[in-house]
C-alpha cells in the first residue's frame, strides 16, 4: 500500500500502511499529533496526543497524560480521503512522518492538501 499527499507542489507518494500527522494549533501553539493506519476500509485514526490544552481543546474524556503529552483514542469512523487546510497563516505547516521520515506540507498559502489511498 501506499499513500499520496496532492498538493499545489506536485505528488508525494510513500509506499507504507502507517503515518504520523502533527502540527502546531494557530492560536495555542500546542503540538497536536495524530497516528493513522491506511485499510481496505480507508484511513483509521489509531491515536492521538496533544500536548497541553487550551480554550476550546481540552483533552477528551479518557485521556491518559503520559511524558507530557494527553493521549487517547479518537472514536472517528474510517475516512477515505483526509484534507489538510495551508493557509500559510499558521506557525508551522503539517509534518506527515512515515518510515522514518518527515515530510512538511501546507506551509505556504495553497490549495488544501488531499491524502488519499494511492490507485
Amino acid at each position: 500500500m501506499a499513500l499520496c499527499a496532492l498538493s499545489a507542489a506536485g505528488v508525494l507518494r510513500i509506499a507504507t500502511t502507517t503515518f504520523m500527522l502533527q502540527w502546531t494549533h494557530s492560536v495555542e501553539k500546542i503540538p497536536w499529533q495524530e497516528d493513522w493506519q491506511m485499510t481496505p476500509a480507508g484511513f483509521v485514526l489509531t491515536q492521538a496526543r496533544i500536548q497541553g490544552s487550551g480554550a476550546g481543546m481540552e483533552p477528551p474524556e479518557g485521556a491518559v497524560l503520559r511524558d507530557g503529552w494527553y493521549h487517547y483514542v479518537p472514536k472517528i469512523p474510517p475516512r477515505q480521503e483526509l484534507v489538510l487546510a495551508a493557509s500559510g497563516e499558521t506557525v508551522s505547516g503539517w509534518k506527515l512522518c512515515a518510515n522514518g521520515q518527515c515530510h512538511e506540507l501546507g506551509t505556504t498559502a495553497e490549495q488544501p492538501i488531499k491524502i488519499t489511498q494511492c490507485k
